[in-house]
């Protein structure tokens, strides 16, 4: 074999072993809520080499890479069999995305792709691209995996190679490998992503989370995230949707809206991870926040503070999709650590880490939009007077 081949082959294994193995650290807690780790967890980089490069000499002589990897974002997550398991959008160079599961004994780094992607079954009318799956253990003892399934329209003419329609695939597993696929999910709306699955049975049906919307990217008439139920998984139908949390001018969520994970169920009520989007000069803009339903009404919102949860920083904001964060996944372990995972700018995933203690604190007492400025201001105010009061105590 010739040297070359083996040094470039010494080489790249090397630095995929570095950089699998590295550890992670927390960086400096600033606001108290959570904290960020300072590495991504999954990169483009963190692939197999042999997903990436033919291996044999013979047939790659100087060990190109034959099959680029452009991203891995948007994970679901799901904690089984005390590992940590991201099911992560991979998206190759040539723009098509598909699932790969990656696996952490610590949930914070050392993740690992599995050796082969998922090779999702699909329904009568073929999936051009996949993506973004959201992964709930429903108490009908089956893992289901939510995700965006895009097609052409039918309807575009020739020259219009962009229309899409986008639609909730289903599949559902025991282990993660074999994965069974169900019709797609339907509803009133000509269109929907980011839907997720509630966990328990609601009136002994199923409860979904939708994002009705009349275009592909446009959210239209949609006016946020919906709520409705479903008798069957084999056969989902929703018959009618009720919008839960609206989106309102002039917020982080004006635009768009769509939910995250499912809910943490808490003695509270039902947290709820979701991200919002605004426009902006420099196009749009995701941000995750948090908001809480109550435990008997799915529907009814009792807590949602104002302004963001999460937003891109610094090299987050740096990218495929520049700022942009977005979050479809998170662990709960049983002493109340909360790992979210989220994606920055459409290129690699991060972790940060909070408990359910303090995220309960952070949605139940922090302050709620008021929707003007003038509103911010007395609340600011308000905040002010107390602090004032508080210190003048202790004197």
């Amino acid at each position: 074999m010739d040297k070359n081949f083996l040094e470039r082959l010494e080489m790249l294994e090397k630095s995929h072993e570095k950089l699998i193995n590295r550890p992670n650290e927390k960086a400096a807690e600033e606001n108290g809520i959570y904290c960020r780790y300072k590495n991504p967890v999954l990169t483009a980089k963190h692939a197999p080499l042999f997903w990436r490069y033919d291996l044999n000499a013979e047939t790659n002589p100087f060990l190109m890479e034959r099959i680029g990897i452009n991203t891995v974002l948007n994970a679901g997550a799901i904690k089984l069999n005390g590992k940590y398991h991201l099911i992560a959008r991979v998206e190759g160079a040539d723009r098509k995305s598909f699932f790969a599961v990656a696996e952490s004994a610590n949930g914070i780094d050392g993740f690992k792709f599995w050796d082969y992607p998922i090779m999702m079954p699909e329904t009568a009318v073929e999936d051009t691209n996949i993506y973004d799956m959201r992964v709930v253990q429903h108490e009908d003892g089956w893992i289901y995996g939510l995700f965006c399934t895009e097609r052409r329209d039918p309807q575009a003419s020739p020259a219009d190679q962009s229309s899409a329609v986008a639609q909730c695939g289903i599949a559902r597993t025991k282990d993660l490998v074999t994965w069974e696929r169900l019709p797609d999910l339907k509803t009133p709306s000509p269109q929907q992503r980011n839907v997720v699955l509630h966990p328990e049975f609601v009136d002994g049906q199923y409860a979904f989370y939708t994002r009705p919307q009349d275009g592909f990217i446009e959210a239209g008439t949609g006016g946020g995230i919906g709520f409705g139920l479903s008798s069957s998984m084999e056969n989902a139908v929703i018959h009618k949707e009720v919008v839960i949390d609206k989106r309102v001018y002039h917020t982080v969520s004006e635009l768009k809206n769509g939910l995250g994970p499912q809910p943490i169920k808490t003695n509270q009520g039902w947290l709820h991870l979701a991200h919002g989007v605004r426009n902006t000069a420099a196009g749009m803009r995701y941000v995750l926040y948090l908001f809480m339903a109550d435990l008997a009404d799915l529907t009814k919102i009792i807590y949602k503070p104002g302004g963001y949860f999460i937003a891109p920083e610094g090299e987050e904001r740096v990218g495929d999709v520049s700022n942009v964060v977005f979050g479809n996944g998170w662990t709960v372990d049983d002493d109340g650590r909360v790992l979210i995972y989220y994606a920055s700018s459409d290129t690699r995933m991060h972790v940060a880490e909070s408990t359910v203690e303090r995220l309960l604190d952070y949605v139940m007492n922090t302050p709620a939009d008021g929707y003007t400025s003038a509103a911010s201001v007395r609340t600011l105010y308000n905040m002010i007077e107390n602090n004032k009061i508080a210190q003048q105590q202790d004197i």
